[in-house]
This record gives structure tokens, sequence and C-alpha cells, in this order.
């Protein structure tokens, strides 16, 4: 009677085993993130599917469990928002990159960009520690896509005092 049980006791273990690590598995690299209001835009849907794998200096994409969202890094040092309000004034500084104009808000350790003069806008922010303004490089090309707005960055004589 003890050699039936064995075999059973076993394979129970096994199987087990096999649906823990298959549970934990589908879920140890998701970055837990919110939608931004518009990430339902067919735009955002356009540019979610042509984000780069990898970005700034080697950070590699992650899954999130949030529309139109991205992260990059292990722990995450970009995440990107398709989406979020499209801003039309700021007294924050404005600047070109990859054709794509963007604001930059610096808060700390955390550097804010958002495009300027596209709609849906895009919200990249990295973590100034672990990477640099080289993600919004990385990023310009697709996001060049979405549609321009008719704002832009302008140059301190552009405006007249």
């Amino acid at each position: 009677m003890d050699t039936v049980r064995r075999p059973l006791r076993w394979t129970a273990i096994a199987g087990v085993a096999v649906a823990l690590a298959a549970g934990l598995t589908g879920c140890t690299n998701a970055v837990s993130m919110a939608p931004a209001p518009s990430a339902d835009t067919a735009a955002c849907a356009a540019v979610q599917v042509r984000l780069p794998t990898t970005v700034g200096n080697d950070l590699s994409l992650r899954n999130t469990d949030a529309q139109s969202t991205a992260a990059w890094g292990d722990p995450a040092a970009a995440l990107y928002h398709c989406g979020v309000a499209v801003p039309t004034v700021s007294d924050l500084p404005c600047f070109s990159k990859g054709g794509v104009d963007w604001i930059r808000d610096d808060r700390g350790a955390q550097v804010v960009y958002t495009t300027f003069g596209r709609s849906p806008a895009v919200q990249v922010v990295i973590d100034s520690t672990k990477t640099t303004d080289q993600v919004v490089q990385d990023l310009s090309d697709v996001v060049s896509t979405l549609p321009k707005d008719g704002h832009r960055c302008l140059d301190p004589s552009d405006v007249q005092g």
C-alpha cells in the first residue's frame, strides 16, 4: 500500500509546484501604472505598438498593467503615458528633440517631459539618477507620429517684451 501512495504524493507535489511557478511568472515583471485620461485614443494605440524595446542607457521594456503606458528598467527608470492633458501654455523650459517639442519639469531626481504641440500628449518621467534625457530622444521618433495641434516651443527672441 505504501508503494501506491508515493507516486500519488509525488505527482501531487509536482503538480502544485508547476501551478505555483506558472502563477508567479505571470506577474513578476509587470509595473503597476494608471492610464492617462485619453489613453484609449487611436493615436496612442498607434504609438504604443511602435515603442522601442530599449531606451536610454540600455533600459529594457517591461510589462505594465495600464493602457497606453510603458516602463523601462528594473527597477523602472523611465515611465511613459500617452493621453495626458494637452498643455497649451507653460512657463517651463521648452525644447525640441527629434522633431518633437517637449516641456521639461525638474522635480528633484525625477524629470517630467511632456510633449508640446501634440494631441494627444505624451508624458515621460525619468529617474535622473538612473538615466538621461536620451530616453526622450529615443522616444521622439515614434511620438512624432502624434497629430500636431498648432502649438510649438518659442525661442525667447520670438517673445516680445
